[in-house]
């Protein structure tokens, strides 16, 4: 299904260079793996781990920027249903949230364990291509799956994001069985709890805000529980709102180095370990006039994601 070509440009000639795929699938997988948090957005956990009675090994555990538990499956080639194999695993996924937890402490600490949201895990299945039918399949299937084919070019990977689902989120983030941790005693407003109590006036800007953000090509909206993030492979935006304050704060992937930072409106919020991408631009919209001067930092942050 791609028609992704790339060109060789000399003297103002072109010379088309010949995708192909990898020698061999562990060559992919090893890549990536070394590779993931740039390539994906995703925490590389582990390799091949065993899934016990599920009878298989998972290619690649991750957990991306949003605190959600992701499978990777690899295949060289054509889909080779890669996808219902991904989906056998989520099996063992929903049944061992415990094992799951302890391999993120092990690997990034104790607050990335505690913050795991198990509201809706995530399979990215890449694969050399795939068929209209695997497209039309995911939409069915009902769980967040993203579809990423490559290519190789010569010393060149790339990837493409080919289709994307966002699933159903369940209500509960923590574990689904009776929620051991203090914090579920008093579970925290939801950002679209927020956003239902928000002025009528402050919907409206959120809807233009969102129309703007989803009209950028293959852009796709994912409600978390403090935020609705806004990605590609990464998350290019980050929506909160503020209803007492009449105001949405956007987090966008921007180097404020970058930026005209403007007092009131726009800030870097590096260090200062916020909501959302925290490592970037926030901007703070209150109307549609404030909208219209984000328009420049949302577009360059959605074409650097």
């Amino acid at each position: 299904m791609s028609s992704l070509k790339a060109f060789r440009v000399s003297d103002g000639k072109a010379t088309e260079i010949r995708g192909s795929s990898v020698a061999l699938e562990r060559h992919l997988q090893t890549l990536i793996e070394a590779n993931m948090e740039t390539m994906l957005g995703i925490r590389f956990l582990r390799s091949e781990y065993p899934t016990g009675r599920h009878r298989g090994r998972i290619d690649s555990l991750g957990l991306d920027e949003n605190g959600t538990p992701v499978i990777v499956e690899y295949k060289r080639s054509l889909d080779q249903n890669v996808t219902n194999q991904a989906l056998s695993y989520l099996s063992w996924l929903h049944d061992h949230h415990h094992e799951f937890e302890s391999l993120v402490k092990e690997r990034l600490g104790t607050e990335a364990a505690e913050a795991v949201d198990w509201s809706n895990p995530r399979l990215v299945c890449i694969a050399g291509d795939f068929t209209y039918h695997d497209t039309v399949a995911i939409e069915m299937i009902g769980r967040r799956i993203d579809l990423v084919s490559y290519q190789v070019f010569d010393d060149v990977l790339t990837l493409q994001l080919i289709a994307s689902v966002a699933g159903t989120t369940s209500s509960a983030r923590g574990k689904a069985p009776a929620p051991s941790r203090a914090a579920s005693a008093a579970s925290p407003k939801s950002v679209q709890q927020y956003l239902d109590e928000s002025p009528q006036g402050l919907q409206d800007l959120y809807s233009d805000l969102d129309e703007v953000l989803l009209s950028h090509g293959d852009v796709q909206k994912e409600t978390q529980l403090h935020y609705i993030a806004y990605r590609r492979f990464k998350n290019v935006a980050t929506v909160r709102v503020q209803p007492r304050n009449r105001l949405l704060v956007v987090n966008l992937k921007l180097n404020p180095g970058t930026v005209e930072l403007e007092e009131g409106f726009s800030r870097d919020v590096r260090g200062l370990g916020c909501v959302g991408i925290k490592d970037g631009v926030e901007v703070r919209i209150r109307s549609r006039e404030d909208l219209a001067r984000a328009s420049d930092l949302i577009r360059r942050s959605v074409e650097a994601g």
